[in-house]
């Protein structure tokens, strides 16, 4: 790999010459630069960016930190926060910590050792030791979606009480009363919040709660809860999902028991991934502009890389119902 006192040699002018040329550091006359460029164009020489870095204080990289990169919901996510951070000027290192808290505290020293400009997190669940590390940090953080005690920094979310409150409400309007709740993991605070707008809905209408199902947001969870459902002896109506990968899981349950949806049963998500949008029936679901809400979290983190003063902002994004083809009234109205 050439270096860049091969390229000065090449040019036949000094090294530190090359170095002001490549870094622009100091005005040079146009043959010398024409020189320097035909150089560098011969020998394939890339600027170490490392190099470069350390002497501006600044990467140009930030770092996006996510549970579970498979989900479509932080790939939708990601792409937002690499859109909006590629048009400015910034490259996103992704890191995916596969649910596991240990995973996740190890990436963060990985992030911070690639010494980044800033970083975006969207966490796993609530841990003590990460959310000390990230009280602890000297670089720009936006959380996105999730909050952690203790960690004061610019977050933006969308309303998770309020979505899961339309979509239970939804389903009662519609006459549903027996309304299962496949929640997601119980530790996390969304589902934790999800759940509330659940039971809240069902409160407002005097109708009976049932327990909320714990799972993990996949569709194979889903799946396995729906089918306890739906193999139980009261089988529910209706079925809010804590998210739209649950649901998928939902629909082919429901299509394996032999159960028609929306006829027999209606579903309803959460998160409106696209994927949604092109099932059999489509999803009804929550919906929210998942890749704008990354570019909302890469634009606040930029605004604080470029004003490290600013106060911490917490956003909360209005969610919108999102009707489909997998909600209808039940086949026996309800007494």
């Amino acid at each position: 790999m050439a270096t860049i006192k091969d390229v000065a040699a090449r040019a036949g002018i000094s090294y530190t010459t090359v170095s002001h040329v490549v870094n622009g550091t100091r005005p040079v006359s146009d043959p010398v630069r024409s020189k320097v460029e035909a150089a560098i164009a011969e020998l394939g020489y890339v600027p170490s960016g490392v190099a470069r870095s350390l002497r501006a204080r600044a990467t140009g990289t930030i770092g996006l930190l996510v549970p579970n990169a498979s989900n479509p919901y932080f790939a939708e996510l990601a792409r937002g926060i690499e859109d909006h951070a590629e048009r400015n000027g910034y490259s996103v290192i992704l890191c995916n910590s596969d649910d596991d808290i240990d995973k996740q505290l190890r990436y963060l020293r990985v992030l911070l050792e690639r010494r980044i400009d800033g970083l975006i997190v969207a966490t796993v669940a609530s841990d003590a030791a990460f959310a000390q590390a990230l009280a602890g940090l000297n670089v720009p953080l936006m959380l996105v979606d999730r909050s952690l005690d203790g960690v004061t920094a610019d977050r933006v979310q969308v309303d998770h009480e309020r979505g899961a409150y339309l979509a239970t409400r939804h389903l009662i309007e519609l006459g549903h009363r027996h309304i299962a709740c496949i929640g997601g993991p119980a530790s996390t605070q969304v589902v934790q919040l999800r759940a509330a707008g659940y039971r809240r809905a069902l409160a407002e209408a005097g109708v009976e709660a049932q327990p909320v199902v714990d799972c993990a947001f996949t569709s194979p969870a889903g799946h396995a809860a729906a089918q306890v459902l739906l193999n139980g002896d009261e089988v529910p109506t209706a079925i809010f999902a804590g998210n739209d990968m649950i649901a998928l899981g939902v629909l082919r349950a429901a299509a394996e028991c032999q159960v028609s949806v929306p006829r027999q049963l209606s579903v309803v998500g959460f998160d409106d991934i696209e994927v949604s949008r092109y099932l059999h029936p489509a999803l009804t679901t929550v919906g929210q502009s998942i890749g704008q809400l990354g570019e909302t979290a890469a634009a606040r983190l930029l605004a604080r890389i470029r004003t490290p003063g600013l106060s911490a902002e917490q956003r909360l994004i209005e969610p919108t119902l999102v009707l489909r083809e997998s909600s209808a009234a039940p086949l026996v109205e309800a007494a």
